[in-house]
């Protein structure tokens, strides 16, 4: 019996030792919390995203409390979450631009067809690595939805082989433009303005050969705009939206009807 209730009793000493050692180390080696920092990830929506350039909510939020970062960097909050945090933190009243959502492609299965008959793992990243995806212009969308997947706010949906961006359910999260293997997807302000649904910068004469709708560097645009928000390079037209004067006479010009005017429903 001896010989069974000793090392039972030893292993037992041991245990209750280092249980003691670990709960002084928890003790003396905790991290304070922050009070403030917590209240303030409370008040974020928690979407992580990281389009405030932190790390997430809770490296936005040790931020704020820090007086590191400001309040209106978080735009699936919005202008009532900044106004919260601002209040909370005892802050002036805070101004924040809303950003939403472009799909730079317009090439739906009207307008553009595959090179080949994609079969592998259903996902834009996937669909890339294969010659650069199915996709006949090698700057289009390919419509497998990865952007559509990434979205947490249901604002995306792949219509004819193209995704298309709803504004009034964006949030300006920018998941979708890092899901996007193409990048086709920006960040624009939410504002009456011109977009130039295209991203490819091949020259005209093999852009048309891919696509009916693509840009071909015509240069109608630029030469039209009054107000220099639109220049031509590497064959392609690039709007500023800073210039933008939302006239819609670019639009107007443009042969090949790539031009979209966006933001109109902010207009009352």
């Amino acid at each position: 019996m001896y010989e069974i209730l000793l090392p039972v009793a030893i292993v037992a000493g041991i245990g209750l030792i280092a249980g003691l050692g670990l709960a002084v180390a928890s003790i003396v080696m905790a991290v304070p919390k922050d009070e403030k920092a917590e209240a303030i990830t409370e008040m974020l929506p928690g979407a992580n995203c990281g389009a405030c350039g932190f790390s997430g909510c809770s490296g936005y939020a040790a931020a704020l409390a820090k007086g590191e970062a400001k309040p209106g960097l978080c735009s699936p909050g919005g202008a009532e979450v900044a106004a919260e945090i601002s209040e909370f933190l005892g802050l002036g009243g805070v101004s924040m631009e809303r950003k939403v959502a472009v799909v730079r492609c317009f090439g739906s299965c009207d307008y553009t067809s595959d090179k080949m008959e994609y079969e592998g793992i259903p996902g834009c990243s996937a669909a890339v690595q294969l010659a650069g995806g199915p996709a006949s212009c090698q700057y289009g969308c390919m419509g497998l939805g990865d952007c559509q997947k990434a979205c947490q706010y249901g604002a995306i949906d792949v219509c004819n082989g193209v995704a298309h961006v709803d504004p009034e359910r964006c949030r300006g999260c920018t998941i979708c433009v890092k899901a996007c293997p193409k990048h086709l997807i920006e960040m624009v302000p939410y504002k009456p303005q011109a977009v130039v649904r295209c991203s490819s910068c091949d020259k005209g004469a093999l852009t048309n050969k891919v696509c009916k709708i693509g840009c071909i560097g015509c240069m109608k645009c630029e030469k039209t705009c009054e107000a220099g928000a639109i220049r031509v390079k590497d064959f392609h037209a690039v709007v500023d939206p800073e210039k933008c004067t939302a006239c819609g006479k670019c639009a107007e010009v443009c042969p090949r009807h790539v031009i979209q005017m966006v933001g109109m429903e902010t207009v009352k």
